[in-house]
């Protein structure tokens, strides 16, 4: 009878924050785990990385409130690795740098537990260099020492060597705000001058950073004063100087501002890319999800006789997506499209298709229906076979104006948009907390399914702003009681983004 092999325990520094300084390494041995033990300062875009059988289990401490002790986050890694199982351990920051990681580390050797270090982007350098401060510089200092703010209280004194810690070029202190009048009473008894730079940086390499520079004579008032909370890391040093010039993360044309996506989270990738670029916060709010048509025969019809089609019409990247699915549920590729003509709404679409190696024939100069039908007006399309495969609720623009060119259009439903199923509450709070600055939506459908999660009677708080792809999308929001505060000339998503930035550009406070 063969004994069941021993997992193995793989210690990940899971970065400071930012989720794109998570390492290659680090996330390949994540996305093989079949359990997840992760820490508070751990971002669920980093978690949501696990497969979906992976067991995640937080293990969080947040105002010295551990969620699990050390003990039993000790003990669960040995017993889920003894199961068989691969574990990332998830610890924010780099596991060897004031993680605990050395003493998890330990107690798996000891328990011979198989275990491997992923090391990560520690918050000691990461957040500094994210404020725009370099922690060494030819022009001021080639020494740094990083020291824990908060150290072990069971411990008979301090271990710190203040005296020699004064004499240091640049000072790192990781979890200090607590203890920040000990740190500079110390370091100012122990020879560092009063008139020295600081700078404290909390919540490094996000959209909620924030940076409070001073000297340390009044980094500690100043603290207070705007009641600076953990987690924040203290730099000491003449190179604090140097983030007047050197400012880049928090000049971001959006840093900060709460950005709300409506759309599927699935179709929001580029979207949500390009608002993360532009440091913006983005907050994940779909209000619609994409499922196919409850009844696939007029699909399967058009599908069996392609040939007869002059042209193919798709509106969205849903409609190809879902088109080329049901092709291939089928058993039939896209050489079924041979001889046929392809016209779509806007580049995005186009995008889709000449991913699959389809050339585009027709894009209008104008991305909506209307820009379609003025566009086929050129064309010669008199008793021409049209195809239109689309949503299930959608404007009939297209297929009317066609008609009256003289083309014979069949339009077919190709997927239907329903109600995510998302709460108010969840987008209230976020508003309440003011994390939320502007709602975007990019169709009429994630307009309509909003007030149906929010509740027709509900008002807008006046400094939330609203910004629309395109003048449909717009009369929707605006026949929904929404002032529109951007629209953009280009009825595209990075248009959509170049908006909001011209937006904050003239409304700087808004």
């Amino acid at each position: 009878m063969s004994m069941k092999k021993t997992g193995i325990v793989y210690i990940i520094g899971a970065g400071p924050g930012d989720p794109g300084l998570m390492t290659l390494q680090g996330l390949k041995c994540l996305e093989a785990a079949d359990v997840v033990i992760y820490d508070h300062l751990v971002s669920s875009e980093i978690t949501c990385r696990a497969k979906a059988s992976a067991r995640l289990i937080y293990a969080g401490k947040e105002g010295g409130k551990h969620t699990l002790p050390q003990e039993e986050i000790n003990r669960l890694l040995v017993e889920e690795a003894r199961r068989g199982n691969t574990v990332a351990r998830l610890k924010g920051g780099d596991p060897f740098i004031f993680g605990r990681g050395g003493e998890e580390a330990e107690m798996l050797s000891r328990s011979g537990i198989p275990f491997e270090i992923i090391p990560g982007v520690t918050s000691a350098i990461a957040v500094p260099a994210y404020a725009g401060i370099p922690l060494t510089h030819r022009g001021h200092t080639s020494t740094v020492a990083f020291v824990t703010g908060h150290e072990d209280p069971t411990k008979d004194g301090s271990d710190i060597d203040w005296k020699a810690l004064a004499g240091m070029g640049t000072l790192v202190f990781l979890m200090g705000v607590r203890n920040l009048p000990t740190i500079v009473n110390n370091l100012i008894q122990h020879g560092k001058d009063s008139s020295t730079p600081a700078a404290l940086v909390r919540w490094g390499t996000t959209e909620d950073q924030e940076t409070l520079s001073g000297t340390l004579t009044d980094i500690a008032r100043m603290a207070e004063e705007r009641r600076f909370s953990p987690p924040a890391i203290l730099v000491v040093g003449s190179v604090v100087k140097l983030r007047d010039a050197l400012n880049w993360f928090e000049t971001k044309p959006l840093f900060g501002r709460g950005i709300v996506i409506t759309r599927p989270e699935a179709q929001a990738e580029e979207f949500a890319s390009l608002l993360h670029s532009r440091g913006a916060r983005v907050i994940h709010f779909p209000t619609i999800r994409i499922v196919p048509p409850d009844d696939y025969r007029d699909l399967d019809h058009a599908i069996e006789r392609l040939g007869d089609y002059h042209w193919i019409i798709f509106t969205s990247a849903n409609g190809v997506k879902f088109f080329f699915l049901r092709l291939k549920e089928l058993a039939k590729d896209a050489r079924e499209l041979k001889g046929i003509r392809i016209c779509t709404i806007g580049p995005a679409t186009a995008l889709t298709l000449e991913r699959r190696g389809i050339r585009v024939d027709l894009v209008p100069d104008e991305f909506i229906s209307e820009g379609v039908v003025r566009a086929f007006a050129e064309l010669e399309i008199k008793d021409k076979k049209i195809l239109l495969p689309r949503a299930e609720t959608a404007r009939d623009i297209i297929p009317e104006g066609l008609a009256a060119l003289g083309a014979k259009v069949d339009v077919v439903t190709t997927y239907r948009t329903v109600n995510s199923g998302r709460k108010k509450s969840e987008i209230d709070s976020l508003i309440t907390q003011g994390k939320a600055d502007v709602i975007t939506f990019t169709s009429p459908s994630t307009v309509m399914n909003f007030m149906e999660i929010m509740g027709r009677e509900y008002t807008m708080p006046p400094r939330i702003k609203i910004a629309c792809i395109g003048p449909v999308t717009a009369s929707a929001a605006r026949n929904a009681g929404f002032n529109i505060d951007i629209l953009q000339e280009r009825y595209t998503v990075p248009g959509l983004v170049e908006a909001l930035e011209h937006y904050y550009r003239k409304h700087p406070h808004g």
